[in-house]
């Protein structure tokens, strides 16, 4: 090749594939003037050869990286199509799962400057919360993502590294009378041990499932903290509603008073005690208010959107006690709970982890070929100067014996906690319904003790009271107790009911899924020990 192709291709080789200069070939640029003399005194069919590997390296060192869309975009389901030969079926609640993918288009958020300029309520029913809820809060955004990454490790955790190539050139060529070696090309490959490949891939196959369960186990929280939130949003809204009505009520037995001081048939202390009591009622209302707004901000932080948007409080809620019992609830619990399915699923990664361990005594071994670039310029022999063939194989020597132990050692620990945290799991929400069904049975039995004798007695008593009042046979402050009586019974009853709808969702998060209501029955103190 005459120095001008030379010339030419070094050029060339020092452009990238989209005509920029590579970063690495920018620093042979200073070293080329020494390369073109060393090309000068090669064959024609050397020369062709290095400056084809020039050109392929700098088009590969400056080749931008091909954006790839990542498969953590899918959804937990469609991580369930793409591996039904490496897992078997997660499990899946009933109603509270509710399949929303997050390609598609989100709900549309109501526009939150108008809305707080204007003072509207957003008008929302529970399921429209939790659908929302499950498609825009942003830790199951984000544990979603987790769970496709680790599905998307699966994919290549047991594939061979990657092989690597190496070329040395001899400046000047080392000499073997009558031959010299120019240069050579090593191409080299390392092969783990498989059974330790495929115990890694068996590893991460369980712990992508291990994040997946525990993605649904967020759900189960997401959705429970918001159903307790809105029975909350329920109980403050009813409070606002009881006081503001008992104060309508207060102000007209204020009027009553003064008549009757006016008749002389009153005291004036009896108005002040009502003006204080009707005081007592305004701090109550700031209270319940500020308690509203914060209510309302949890509601939004667990739909993820903007705090100051207002939700419109529930009516009302339906009273249903279903017909369950201790027994039932851990039975289902320990069948549709993800908490545990993951824990046994992680006990499962452990072990593997344990057979991994073990494997790490195994040697790997690297196999490589290499191919050496003669000459013998001015060589008399047909032999002289023929190319030559390398064939070579190593391996790592595991020697340090203490080491592989404290691996071997440090896998059967994890192991044993693993086994250990499913035991605790168990017994937790075993405990944990345990007290959730006798908080539900008493909530149950308060709200039927108000609707059938206290409610109804204290109204009595309150209109009796009131009604001697006009004939003077009671005194003006124990109608105040009467009226006080009445408020706090009114309030306690909706907190016994919005109580026992907490329960009830609390227990649904804990066994995990929504367990159908049968006709609802009336369950008195006596009907269980």
């Amino acid at each position: 090749m005459p120095p001008a192709s030379i010339n030419e291709a070094c050029g060339a080789a020092t452009m990238d594939c989209g005509g920029q200069e590579s970063p690495v070939l920018r620093w042979m640029n200073g070293v080329m003037t020494p390369v073109k003399r060393i090309l000068a005194t090669l064959s024609p069919y050397y020369r062709t050869v290095v400056m084809l590997m020039l050109v392929l390296a700098g088009c590969q060192t400056a080749r931008p990286q091909r954006l790839v869309e990542s498969s953590a975009t899918k959804t937990s389901g469609d991580s369930t199509a793409d591996h039904k030969g490496l897992r078997p079926r997660t499990i899946v609640p009933v109603s509270l799962e509710i399949d929303i993918e997050p390609t598609q288009a989100r709900v549309p958020e109501p526009d939150t400057a108008d809305l707080t300029a204007s003072g509207l309520s957003v008008i929302e029913t529970l399921p429209d919360l939790e659908a929302r809820a499950l498609s825009e809060n942003p830790t199951l955004r984000r544990m979603q993502q987790e769970a496709a990454a680790a599905w998307d490790k699966t994919r290549y955790i047991a594939t061979l590294p990657d092989p690597s190539v190496g070329s040395t050139f001899f400046v000047p060529p080392m000499n073997f009378e009558p031959d010299r070696q120019v240069a050579d090309l090593q191409l080299m490959q390392m092969i783990p041990w498989l059974g330790r490949l495929k115990a890694e891939a068996q590893r991460a196959c369980f712990e992508a499932l291990v994040a997946e369960n525990m993605y649904h186990a967020e759900r189960l929280r997401v959705v429970g903290d918001l159903r307790a939130t809105w029975f909350k949003y329920y109980v403050l809204n009813k409070q606002i509603e009881t006081t503001l009505a008992d104060q309508s009520q207060l102000e007209s037995l204020i009027k009553t008073a003064n008549a009757r001081v006016a008749t002389g048939d009153a005291q004036p202390g009896d108005v002040l005690m009502a003006t204080l009591e009707l005081t007592s009622l305004q701090e109550q209302l700031i209270s319940y208010r500020q308690q509203i707004v914060a209510t309302n901000a949890e509601l939004n932080r667990l739909l993820g959107r903007d705090a100051a948007i207002a939700i419109q409080p529930p009516s009302e809620i339906a009273p249903e006690f279903p017909d369950w019992d201790h027994g039932l609830l851990k039975a289902v619990a320990l069948e549709s709970q993800p908490e545990v399915a993951a824990a046994r699923l992680r006990t499962a990664a452990t072990r593997w982890g344990v057979e991994v361990a073990r494997l790490q005594r195994r040697p790997d071994l690297t196999f490589g070929v290499g191919w050496v670039f003669m000459d013998a310029p001015g060589a008399t022999m047909n032999d002289a100067g023929r190319d030559s063939l390398t064939l070579g194989v190593s391996t790592t020597l595991p020697l340090s014996r203490s080491k592989y132990e404290a691996m071997l050692s440090q896998a059967t620990r994890e192991n044993h906690a693993a086994h250990a945290s499913v035991d605790e799991i168990v017994a937790r929400l075993d405990a944990q319904l345990r007290d959730l069904w006798e908080q539900a049975r008493a909530s149950h039995e308060t709200v039927q003790l108000y609707e059938r004798s206290i409610l109804p007695q204290a109204r009595q008593t309150f209109d009796a009271d009131l009604q001697a009042l006009t004939n003077s046979s009671v005194t003006f402050d124990r109608v105040i107790r009467d009226y006080r009586t009445v408020l706090n019974l009114g309030l306690g009853y909706h907190r016994a009911l919005g109580q026992q709808a907490i329960t009830l969702a609390r227990i649904r998060q804990t066994v995990g899924t929504d367990l159908v209501v049968v006709s609802p029955a009336l369950l008195p103190p006596s009907a269980e020990p």
